[in-house]
């Protein structure tokens, strides 16, 4: 698999930790020019230069993916660092609740609908041009959730919007399927992130209880194990992959 990310640019969001970090770090191992995007600059930079230091190579650019001028932006900056898009991991995405529905403000259900829904339109629709300029195909990955097919309570909006991701990566692997261009989802359990702690923290909750309840081998899963997942997604070993869901869940979703 490592040959095969040698020639090729990896835009990925969320980079400047979790899940997005390990993606960003997994495909530079694997010999790709990374695009390393998020709103988090002290963050971005340390992954480039995580990246680096190892011989890599990588960009770091601020973007507010809810922001359709940052995203086109985005796209543009790794065509102008490394001559191209070949694939994409949209993974940036925020988890703010604690409540019932009814007890959401409007202000948070707005949020979290442009970082985690909005983003993935966008960051597709820019990719997605991008490559059919290039015509030569790629592969796109965004990340969903277990919450995509079982929510969790008090995460009413979070929900809907990973809801949303597995709709829109469905369609948009149809509509481009003819062109070359693969688009897959992850669907994460419960993985080690500090977004799964603040949740936990949030909610008061034992974190050996929530590994135990959310998988079915009692530990969380680890970041790795989402990069790993999204480098197959991306590389040509998943040739006859597209439209999917990949749950990397620890068999949460089989119980």
């Amino acid at each position: 698999m490592t040959a095969q990310f040698q020639d090729r640019v990896a835009v990925v969001t969320g980079a400047a930790g979790g899940m997005g970090r390990a993606i960003a770090l997994a495909f530079a191992a694997a010999g790709a020019s990374v695009l390393a995007a998020d709103v988090n600059e002290d963050g971005g930079d340390e992954t480039v230069a995580t990246i680096t230091k190892d011989g890599g190579r990588a960009q770091f650019v601020r973007t507010d993916v809810s922001d359709a001028n940052a995203v086109e932006a985005m796209v543009a900056a790794a065509v102008t660092a490394f001559g191209g898009v070949h694939c994409a991991v949209n993974a940036a995405a925020i988890e703010l609740e604690a409540d019932r529905l009814a007890d959401i403000e409007e202000a948070t259900f707005d949020r979290i609908v442009a970082v985690n829904l909005k983003s993935i339109f966008l960051c597709l629709k820019y990719e997605v041009r991008q490559m059919l300029a290039q015509g030569d195909g790629g592969a796109i990955v965004n990340i969903a959730s277990t919450n995509s097919f079982r929510p969790q309570p008090h995460q009413s909006v979070y929900t809907a919007t990973k809801h949303g991701v597995i709709g829109m990566t469905r369609n948009a692997a149809i509509d481009y399927a003819g062109d070359g261009i693969r688009i897959n989802a992850i669907c994460p359990g419960s993985i080690d992130t500090p977004m799964l702690r603040a949740a936990i923290d949030r909610r008061g909750r034992d974190p050996q209880e929530v590994a135990n309840r959310l998988s079915l081998i009692g530990r969380f899963g680890t970041v790795d194990e989402i990069a790993k997942a999204a480098l197959w997604l991306c590389s040509d070993e998943s040739s006859f992959t597209m439209g999917h869901a990949l749950a990397v869940d620890g068999g949460y979703l089989a119980r």
